[in-house]
């Protein structure tokens, strides 16, 4: 493609990042050209984040309905499963099995929920009354 024909369709994205994209210069040599994005890779995200969202809200009304403890909605809206939340709090993944159990989750010392909270980037009171302060 030529650097003119570079797509610079705009996405939520575009504020945050752009996307390298190799193109031809007049002369016909290869060049590297920023890109904001094109309509195929906007709609395919979109798709992606309300996937994302739905699965947000189940896990925060599997919580409401005491089926999971509010470490399932943390895990959703940080992309995290069970095994990255292990690596980042060091507890074995099936601890943070038993932990999603609501029961277990309520005499989860406060030394376990600060790691929680740490990997969660959010304070103990948050995970406790599931509250986002972004």
């Amino acid at each position: 493609m030529k650097k003119e024909e570079v797509p610079q369709d705009l996405s939520s994205l575009a504020k945050f990042t752009k996307e390298v994209c190799y193109a031809t210069d007049s002369s016909g040599k290869y060049i590297t050209e920023l890109s904001s994005g094109w309509d195929v890779k906007i709609k395919a995200l979109d798709v992606a984040w309300e996937d994302i969202k739905k699965r947000i809200e189940a896990a925060s009304e599997q919580v409401l309905n005491n089926n999971a403890s509010p470490l399932l909605f943390f895990m959703e809206y940080r992309l995290m499963d069970i095994s990255i939340l292990a690596e980042y709090t060091g507890f074995w993944k099936w601890q943070i099995k038993r932990h999603l159990k609501p029961g277990v989750f309520k005499n989860l010392s406060n030394e376990k929920l600060q790691k929680y909270a740490e990997a969660f980037n959010i304070k103990v009171e948050d995970i406790k009354s599931m509250t986002i302060n972004e």
